[in-house]
């Protein structure tokens, strides 16, 4: 006898109270026993979901696999992303040989040499912003003061934007990422941040400056390579995303450090810069803040470990659930700042791999190896059970962490 529709289990899947580091216990039981097997999503078609971290590196390395989202059975995470997808495809959702296309154009701009170049200033802000906390009132926001500019300022200074559009990107990025955001609210949000960005590539091209959408508009759009709404979709995506998974990133780093303070310690008082780079390895690996996965789409049928994907079946390959994978990452639910977590997937895996992971890399490693050396006392301002959690949005965090020392 066939399934039906509701003998699926739904996905995305809720996390177990007071445990807001671990994975949804619902996902490790289907790991341990069906890590590739079919859920139901949010629109009531389903798809696929791979828990294993061999199946993310596998599946997101096959071309059988496809990012297309106007491919019928592309398994959008939310009305708000189907919505975007069909207005505004970027590199992450449009056709494989587009996304070739225009990576080809962004990478020589984004390689660790070139982000590594940012460095001092990002420093410097880091430095400022933490100068602000130590002088402004107890308890602080670390989100508001800390996390969501350090992460504005370091994309913004990449791609060109003024820092001071920093309100405006925030306002519309939160709309963006927001589960429940109508797709309608979600595109509008969208096109604000493409429409600013037309503008200034105007602007770069009649005055260019050493950034991404500088060189984008003077070299790309001038000579007919790209159109300015591809130019400037594309960095709006970077925008989105670096803000939302660095800022993320900066205050639930905080807080899983502050809530295993030998490990913190030992971080603050170190002077060798592997044991930081290590440390950021590891907080990408055990906290993994993109939770709703990889979405694709088969080319064709497909055979794994048994399992028949058929062409048009969506596919959900789990990044979370990968980087706590206990056949390759042993104990993986424990924080281990000296483990080698240099397999975490946590900016995914094959062609699609995130362009801005040496920028993320840069600006975790000056605020983490700068935030608990200049504020060495720095504690939670309540219980950890008053933090609210990220648990309705794309990308996982909290709203706010109230800090005090």
């Amino acid at each position: 006898m066939s399934e039906t529709l509701d003998e699926y289990p739904a996905f995305p899947m809720a996390r177990a109270p007071g445990c807001p580091f671990d994975q949804p216990p619902g996902l490790r039981t289907l790991q341990a026993t069906r890590p590739l097997s079919k859920v139901r999503l949010w629109n009531g078609n389903t798809a696929w979901l791979a828990l294993r971290h061999e199946y993310h590196q596998s599946l997101l390395g096959d071309p059988r696999l496809s990012a297309d989202a106007t491919i019928p059975g592309w398994p959008p995470a939310t009305a708000g992303t189907a919505e975007r997808a069909k207005r505004a495809p970027s590199i992450l959702t449009m056709a494989d040989r587009e996304h070739d296309r225009i990576r080809g154009m962004l990478t020589p701009s984004l390689t660790p040499e070139k982000v590594e170049r940012t460095r001092p200033a990002i420093q410097v802000a880091v430095d400022g912003l933490i100068d602000d906390i130590l002088a402004g009132p107890r308890p602080a926001d670390l989100v508001e003061a800390l996390a969501e500019p350090a992460a504005s300022l370091a994309i913004c200074l990449l791609i060109g934007v003024p820092f001071e559009e920093h309100d405006f990107l925030q306002r519309n990025t939160r709309i963006m990422v927001k589960h429940g955001s109508p797709g309608e609210a979600v595109s509008s949000a969208n096109e604000a941040i493409i429409d600013y960005l037309e503008h200034l590539a105007d602007e770069k091209r009649a005055n260019p400056g050493d950034d991404l959408l500088s060189k984008l508009a003077t070299d790309q759009v001038a000579a007919g390579l790209l159109t300015q709404r591809e130019a400037a979709i594309t960095c709006a995506l970077l925008l989105l995303a670096g803000h939302e998974t660095t800022g993320n990133m900066i205050a639930l780093g905080t807080l899983a450090l502050l809530e295993h303070p030998s490990q913190l310690a030992e971080l603050r008082e170190s002077e060798d810069p592997k044991l930081l780079a290590g440390a950021v390895e590891e907080l990408l690996r055990y906290l993994n803040v993109p939770q709703m996965g990889r979405r694709r789409v088969a080319l064709e049928d497909i055979e794994v470990d048994g399992q028949l994907i058929r062409a048009g079946d969506g596919v959900v390959v789990s990044g979370d659930m990968s980087n706590r994978d206990p056949e390759v990452f042993p104990d993986p639910d424990r924080l281990d700042i000296h483990r080698d977590a240099s397999r975490h997937v946590a900016f995914s895996w094959g062609v699609h791999q995130c362009l801005g992971q040496a920028l993320v890399r840069v600006t975790l490693q000056v605020v983490y190896g700068t935030l608990y050396r200049r504020i060495p006392a720095l504690r939670l301002a309540v219980p950890i059970s008053q933090v609210r959690f990220k648990y309705d949005n794309l990308v996982y965090g909290v709203y706010e962490l109230p800090v005090t020392w």
